[in-house]
Order: C-alpha cells, then sequence, then structure tokens
C-alpha cells in the first residue's frame, strides 16, 4: 500500500467516525414567576425536544426586581411545577441551586426516551351566517315594537 491509499483510508474512517458522533450542547430554557400556563407548555415542549436528541437542558428561573425577596420553598415549588409540564422522561442532572439571576437545574435525558411532537386536532364549528343567527321570533317581536311606536306617534 502507498503513502497516498493510506492517507486516504485514514481520512475517510476518521470522517465515518465524525459523522456517527453527536455533539451534545446545553441548551437554556428562562422561565419567570409570572410566566403563563401556554407559555410554559411550549418551552417545556421544546426542552422535551432537545432532551429527545441527546442534549443537556438548563431550565433557569429567572427572578427581576421584586421577585428576587420571595420565598424560596415558593420559588422552588414554582420550578418543580415546570419541571413537572415536561412530557419525557429525564433525571436531574444538577439539582435546584441559587444562580445569580435566581434558580437553575440542569436535566438529562434518561434512557432513549423519543419524543413525538402530539398534533393536535382542532374542532371546527360550523359558521352560521348572520340571517341563521337571529331567529324569526326575535325579529317579529322587533317589528311588533318597531310597529307599536309608529303606531303611538313616538317616531
Amino acid at each position: 500500500m502507498d503513502f497516498g491509499q493510506y492517507r486516504y483510508e485514514t481520512k475517510r474512517k476518521a470522517s465515518e467516525v465524525k459523522a456517527k458522533s453527536h455533539v451534545t450542547e446545553t441548551k437554556s430554557v428562562q422561565v419567570k414567576v409570572i410566566t403563563g400556563e401556554h407559555d410554559k407548555q411550549q418551552k417545556s415542549r421544546r426542552a422535551a425536544e432537545w432532551l429527545s436528541e441527546g442534549h443537556r437542558v438548563k431550565v433557569d428561573l429567572f427572578l427581576s426586581g421584586r421577585y428576587k425577596y420571595m420565598e424560596e420553598a415558593f420559588l422552588k415549588e414554582r420550578l418543580e411545577r415546570f419541571l413537572k409540564i415536561i412530557p419525557i422522561e429525564y433525571k436531574i442532572a444538577d439539582p435546584i441551586k441559587k444562580s445569580p439571576k435566581g434558580y437553575t437545574v440542569t436535566l438529562e435525558r434518561e434512557g432513549k426516551a423519543k419524543f413525538e411532537k402530539s398534533k393536535e386536532v382542532v374542532e371546527e364549528k360550523p359558521v352560521k351566517k348572520a340571517a341563521e343567527d337571529s331567529d324569526s321570533s326575535e325579529t317579529k317581536s322587533k317589528k311588533k315594537s318597531l310597529d307599536e311606536l309608529l303606531e303611538g306617534g313616538l317616531i
């Protein structure tokens, strides 16, 4: 085997190893005390996607202003409530701890759990036309009251 062939094979093997390897990153999700329920669900789905891809997820409970001085137990409970929403199995790599901006916890995927996006089926309501919307009895009563006003000379 000549040197060119050797270099080609080593380069090919290195590229195969690189293609099969997966670099894990630490992704970050930031939640506040006043974050709405729907926003929490969206962020938890995003965290579940990252966990299923094999990344670590750092969840930050961001505290600003007067929220910094709330009870520690209340704030930890808020963070744990967010963790319960995550729809995939995970393990806690770093427990909940105080950080400069609030509280932080780091999550890792447990096993080979995969997250599948659920396609929510939204039921469509039949569209009613304006004529169908009002009952005929309502329109009759309105006409009667209008006629009474005309006869009474009020209009």
